[in-house]
Parts: C-alpha cells; structure tokens; sequence
C-alpha cells in the first residue's frame, strides 16, 4: 500500500487526532498503534489484511506525529507514557467504542499496555512487541549492562540541550540513523523512509520526543493532569488480558528476552521470538503481525 488516506479527524481529550480506517464499520474494531520515529506507514500492510479479514481498523497518528495537533497551545508537550494511554482511551471514547483488540510496538505498544493494564474492560486482546512494555521510572537510574547501555545512546542525547537542538536540525538523518540500526536486517529504501519521515515535521514532533526521553528518567516532571494515571502505573500493574507478546531476534534497540523475563507481567501471555525481525516488527513480518491480531480477534469473538 503506497498510501494510507484518507485521513479522519477526530477530536479526543486535549487532542484533534489524524487516523487511518479500514475495513467494514461494523466489524470488531482493532487499533494499531505506531513508535517512535516511525508512523502509521509501519502498518501498511497489516491494515489491509486485517480489513480483508473484517475488522474495522484504526490507525491514529501520535501526539506529535503527523496530522495530530493539539487543542490548546497552552497544553504541556508530554511524551510520558501516561499521557500516551490516556491519549488511546480518548479515542476509543470518541469513537465510541467500547472495547478492542489492541496492537502497538515502541511507544505504540506502551500506549496499547497502558490501556490493557489500567482499563481491562476496553481491551478486547493485546499484541505487544517487547513484552511488556510500561516504563518502571523508579528503577529508570538503575544502570544496564555495557552492551545495551550502549543501543541508549540517542535517549542520553535527548536528555541534554545539544540533542534538542540535533533532533530539531537533523531529525531526518537522525531517525533514519535509528531505523538502520534497530533494524539491521530490514533493507528500506528512501522512498519508504521518506513516507514515515513527513509524520516527523509535526510542530509538536521535537518537545513531545525530548519530554518523553526525560521524563522516563525522571529528569523532568511529568503533566500533572495525568499524574493519578503515573501513579497507577508505578505499581506497575499486572496485564491481565489475553496477549500475545513478540520479540524481534535482531532488535538494535531492545535485545530479546525470554518469556520468563515478563511472565510475571501477564496472567494469560504467549510470548514468541521472530528470527531476522528488528525494532519495527509490523512493517518488517506484517503477516506474522496481523496473524497474531487475527487470533485474539476471533478468540473474543
């Protein structure tokens, strides 16, 4: 699919949201929620075999991605992951709908785990790349081993003004820089970059990103209207909906883990590690990805 339009607007909490639907209005409905620095193109080609198998499918832009804006220019430009899950349930409440299964990856997938932990009645199933997928800012500090510390580089960076000051000038670069090395096995081209880089000339695209990278380190406060959400998710809460879980074999970024790393998360989790798959698991295997919504899709149904 070389393009996901038309695009719908809807206005959900403090946000006027740009999304993408497929498929019959009528069929069990399924969000897919993209990463960082990514866009609604990593699902490409998941929407439309999911549209083909019925379901109706919603693609939103992030806050600070795309179309996306935000309602009142005086709203604080948090990328924290409680804003991201309240951002989801927004929509699902705009939308009106009730309940569904609920697929993401990166920032994505923390929105998706987000909604799945604190609002289990709205989550039909989970898909979550790299497990699950909530920060614990209270251990943030606690260092990694060398090796991943290393894959962090570019959160470190944001945490200063010289790596503002370096997304803002060079964020095409700079992004393109973290899609080859998170997926070193994925071969885009220019084309299919450039697609997914024009989500990043959003005007909120820059503080949205350096909020988020601080803020999960405790570096900058979050925003105090969704504190009681952080808070909830400090606790770190079990994600008790039926998920399916994935990690990707060659993920720069994320090194995989085995099930047992997260099993204490869920109640009712299968986890799988996909050989030769990257960071950007839905545009790189989208079958194995809309095979697994489809499952949960017609396991609640």
């Amino acid at each position: 699919m070389d393009s996901m339009k038309p695009l719908r607007q809807v206005t959900a909490g403090v946000l006027d949201i740009a999304l993408y639907e497929t498929g019959p209005p009528d069929g069990p409905p399924v969000f897919l929620m993209h990463g960082f620095p990514y866009d609604i193109h990593s699902y490409a080609e998941v929407a439309p075999r999911l549209a083909a198998a019925g379901c109706r499918v919603l693609v939103p832009f992030l806050r600070g991605f795309g179309a996306t804006r935000f309602l009142d220019a005086g709203t604080p430009r948090s990328g924290e992951q409680a804003a991201l899950g309240a951002d989801l349930l927004a929509l699902m409440d705009a939308l009106h709908i009730p309940r569904a299964v609920l697929a993401g990856y990166d920032w994505g997938g923390r929105a998706a785990c987000v909604v799945a932990a604190l609002w289990p009645q709205r989550c039909a199933g989970l898909v979550s790349y790299n497990s699950y997928n909530i920060h614990d800012i209270a251990r943030a500090m606690e260092p990694d081993t060398p090796r991943n510390e290393q894959s962090l580089w570019y959160q470190y960076y944001f945490h200063n003004e010289r790596g503002r000051a370096g997304l803002a000038r060079h964020r095409r670069d700079l992004t393109r820089l973290l899609w080859q090395l998170w997926s070193p096995t994925w071969k885009f081209d220019e084309a299919t970059f450039a697609r997914s880089a024009a989500a990043f000339d959003n005007p909120d695209f820059v503080d949205v990103v350096i909020h988020s990278y601080r803020q999960r380190y405790g570096l900058e406060a979050g925003d105090p209207a969704y504190a009681r959400i952080q808070d909830r998710l400090a606790a770190q809460p079990v994600i008790t909906v039926p998920a399916i879980t994935f990690d990707g074999a060659d993920d720069g970024v994320r090194p995989p883990a085995p099930a047992s790393a997260h099993a204490h998360r869920f109640t009712q989790r299968d986890h799988r590690i996909i050989p030769g798959v990257g960071h950007n698991m839905p545009q790189e295997v989208p079958q194995v990805f809309a095979d697994a919504v489809l499952a949960l899709v017609r396991a609640a149904h």
